[in-house]
């Protein structure tokens, strides 16, 4: 992991006021919005901005900062975790905000101050020290709103999604960080990518995920089912088989006379704790499947099957 330097990508020195930065935020933020911007790399840059001014628009979370970058990193430098520190730095998180997660800051960002809801688009709008009377700070824009469409698999573990969004320049392409056990409905917000206000500040973006569909899994709340095709042999005399899980197959006991419509569950297996909710179960359903009897010898083992089996009547209630 390398270090950055958040002052050298906003362009300011490190003794720099709060307006200092909040105004070179501003500047270069309008410079590199990818809806207006015809600079190359641009989009990188637009999120190596807001990374800058979310790590050193808050007083601890600079003061942490500062901490780091006073034992003699600069950018480009390889380094380990913060709490892997030759010195023990302990590095206070600030207040990241609620639920949702900003998820677009690199893993440098998140080792400092961990995952929580960006808001840098929040407070770049108040106007950077001048002379003469300060203006009322101005109410930040509401943010503009996109849905996302995301594979259970990767609701599950969390990963990368790439998205298209519309802009005044056409679509632009945008990597996001799914953060891992997320579920439908929920919101991430991306601060700075939404639209550009009167004023040339960008508003933020808040995607709401939804979880399509998946032909094997079927998703209530965290808990996850799956149905089980088995044999006739199977369920009468039990057995083990493999089944299906988002992480990966498992060995299962089907019990000696289990019955299509048995239900078994599988402990923590269905979607992984996330935030203040915990993690799911699995259920797995018997649904027994009988062989097509297309050959004379199948139909002959079915018919001594019958005969055996004279007294069972399944349209009979059991018991």
């Amino acid at each position: 992991m390398k270090f950055k330097d958040y002052y050298e990508l906003l362009g300011v020195k490190p003794d720099a006021s709060a307006d200092q930065i909040k105004s070179a935020y501003r500047k270069q933020a309008r410079k590199y919005h990818p809806d207006v911007s015809k600079e190359k790399n641009a989009e990188e840059r637009f999120k190596d901005l807001n990374e800058a001014f979310e790590a050193l628009r808050d007083p601890k979370r600079r003061a942490s900062y500062d901490q780091m970058r006073a034992g003699g990193f600069r950018a480009g430098d390889e380094m380990r975790s913060p709490h892997g520190q030759p010195g023990g730095f302990e590095f206070d998180m600030g207040d990241m905000g609620g639920g949702g997660g900003g998820g677009q800051f690199s893993d440098f960002f998140e080792s400092l101050f961990g995952r929580g809801r960006a808001g840098a688009g929040a407070g770049a709008g108040a106007g950077a020290g001048s002379a003469g009377p300060r203006r009322a700070p101005r109410e930040p824009a509401a943010p503009a709103r996109a849905e996302l469409e995301i594979d259970l698999e990767t609701a599950f573990a969390g990963g990368k999604q790439r998205v298209s969004l519309p802009g005044a320049r056409g679509d632009r392409t945008l990597d996001i960080k799914i953060p891992q056990g997320i579920s439908s409905g929920m919101s991430i917000r991306l601060s700075g990518q939404g639209n550009i206000d009167a004023d040339g500040t960008p508003g933020d973006l808040l995607l709401t995920l939804r979880i399509r569909s998946h032909p094997r899994f079927s998703l209530d709340g965290r808990d996850v089912t799956v149905q089980l095709p088995v044999s006739p042999w199977e369920a009468a005399l039990g057995a083990r088989v493999p089944v299906p899980t988002l992480a990966g197959d498992v060995d299962l006991a089907i019990p000696a006379g289990s019955q299509s419509g048995r239900k078994m569950r599988l402990k923590g297996r269905g979607m992984p704790a996330s935030g203040k909710s915990a993690a799911g179960d699995q259920f797995v359903v018997v649904q027994i499947h009988a062989p097509i009897a297309s050959t004379p010898e199948d139909r002959d083992t079915y018919a001594q099957m019958q005969q055996h089996f004279s007294g069972f009547d399944p349209r009979k209630p059991s018991g």
